[in-house]
């Protein structure tokens, strides 16, 4: 039996601590290249936990990000945003987020997690639009949840300004980012 709840007929996860399952994790990104062409890319390195409250918007979030471990498809661009240019993962391997606050839409299914994201040793607070995809018993019958979460962000806020000016105007790499979250949680013995 699923380790559920139901609120407005969505069953939604029990209180308790949930675990990444990095296998089936992505903290991804997209950029515009020439202010044009979308360009994506992926962290593959994430863990972390939730932990549910009896209150399902009392919920803490904790994740780490490994900034090595970025794929967005071309080599010499993954190492150029391993760089002091970008991420200098030399001198910051990881990132992270805390939540800090948790909002749950009237159906439930929906809410904002607004929390703390750190890059490069600067921490910015970052509101971020979740979705509850829901839950279901893997093979091995371990108890899974699935959400979904975005937000845009400024990357030079956390310092990432590296650009350059393009000669009919404009710049090479878009300072706005729209970040992309897709997660399994596996709920945890009690």
């Amino acid at each position: 039996m699923l380790a559920t709840r139901q609120t407005n007929l969505i069953e939604l996860p029990e209180a308790g601590t949930w675990n990444i399952d990095p296998g089936h994790a992505e903290v991804a990104f997209v950029g515009r290249h020439f202010g044009l062409t979308k360009v994506r890319g992926r962290f593959p390195g994430v863990n972390g936990a939730v932990v549910i409250g009896d209150d399902i918007s009392v919920a803490a979030v904790e994740v780490a990000i490994d900034m090595a471990s970025v794929s967005s498809g071309d080599q010499s661009r993954d190492d150029h945003l391993r760089s002091a240019d970008f991420f200098d993962v030399d001198h910051y391997p990881m990132a992270s987020f805390r939540s800090v606050s948790t909002t749950v839409g009237a159906q439930g299914r929906t809410g904002s997690l607004m929390g703390e994201l750190t890059i490069k040793n600067v921490t910015r607070s970052v509101a971020l639009d979740v979705e509850y995809l829901g839950r279901v018993t893997d093979p091995w019958g371990g108890e899974r949840a699935v959400f979904s979460a975005s937000a845009t962000i400024n990357r030079e806020d956390w310092g990432l300004t590296w650009n350059m000016l393009l000669e009919a105007g404009g710049l090479l790499v878009s300072k706005e980012v729209r970040l992309e979250v897709e997660v399994e949680l596996i709920r945890q013995a009690a």
